[in-house]
């Protein structure tokens, strides 16, 4: 490890930025525990289910703030299996609030549960979609790959190909966390990601030794938080010298707005509306992503108030 002055990364919640000095490689390392825990809770999720989102809120972390976006990011799965929609946002940094990421997902209960646990059984055939939303103007871009039976870590891999043309390597894992006396376990999720940096040549030797070092990570490596990220690091390299840059915190963050809601609801017909509205003309709509309940006055709604 570099001997360059730095304070050391918490024990979880953050990005983690590195790079191998004089490789031409860059890398980055991300731990959720309380941001997983908090998104994951408001989903009723198997465990494979609720492991698939862990990974992909996991993902976005790494994507959004490898791309040093100040929009959002969402990563989303369209697919035939039970589970046939996980989606994770990203959001910059902005307006005094931390980088954050909130997820979702969804399984079709109308489709017999896989006897299998596997990632190729709960989710089935499908794509990966990769949309980046500048927050400043710009252009809305977005990338589809086809989904990999090897997993959401496989499925990124691919989208980096395809899209930078870049070598990568990323490694996902998530984790129930059970406490005695409650029930339902809380999660944590972690990711690791290495890159070939774009001035770097394509046949680059010190890449495919540094991917063979990177794909000994274990899962339980990633999310345990007992572990420093800088032991991690030196564990997989100790015989580089790795630069690690300072830790980028992650918080929860959803932007569900009754005003959003409400703007929505105005599309709608009045019958539609009726329908929706308890006695006492209130529409409550509840957030997927974070489970909130928007209570919208029906009068807020017909005089766009």
């Amino acid at each position: 490890m570099s001997e360059q002055a730095y304070t050391p990364a918490p024990a979880a919640d953050f990005v983690l930025p590195f790079d191998v000095v004089g490789a031409g490689i860059r890398g980055r390392l991300v731990r959720l525990d309380g941001v997983s825990a908090r998104a994951l809770r408001a989903h009723a999720l198997s465990e494979p289910a609720a492991r698939t989102a862990g990974e992909m809120l996991a993902l976005a972390a790494l994507l959004g703030t490898a791309l040093k976006l100040d929009g959002r990011l969402t990563a989303q799965t369209k697919s035939d299996g039970p589970l046939d929609l996980v989606a994770a946002d990203y959001y910059g940094a902005e307006d005094g609030k931390l980088k954050g990421v909130r997820g979702f997902a969804r399984l079709d209960e109308t489709r017999p549960a896989p006897a299998a646990p596997s990632f190729a059984a709960l989710v089935g055939a499908g794509s990966l979609a990769i949309t980046i939303e500048p927050r400043r103007g710009g252009q809305t871009n977005q990338g589809i790959v086809a989904l990999s039976s090897k997993g959401l870590a496989a499925s990124a891999e691919t989208y980096f190909q395809q899209s930078e043309q870049l070598p990568t390597l990323v490694r996902l894992a998530a984790a129930p966390v059970y406490t005695p006396g409650k029930p339902e376990p809380a999660w944590r999720a972690g990711g690791l990601m290495l890159q070939v940096t774009p001035e770097t040549p394509q046949s680059n030797e010190d890449w495919e030794r540094l991917a063979a070092l990177a794909k000994t990570v274990e899962d339980i490596e990633l999310v345990d938080i007992g572990l420093p990220a800088e032991t991690l690091l030196w564990r997989l390299f100790n015989e580089e010298e790795v630069r690690v840059l300072p830790a980028e915190p992650i918080a929860f963050r959803c932007d569900c707005d009754g005003e959003r809601i409400a703007a929505v609801l105005r599309s709608y017909s009045e019958e539609e509306r009726a329908g929706l509205a308890d006695p006492d003309g209130v529409l409550r709509a509840r957030c997927e992503f974070c489970g909130r309940v928007h209570e919208i006055e029906k009068g807020r709604i017909t005089n766009g108030e």
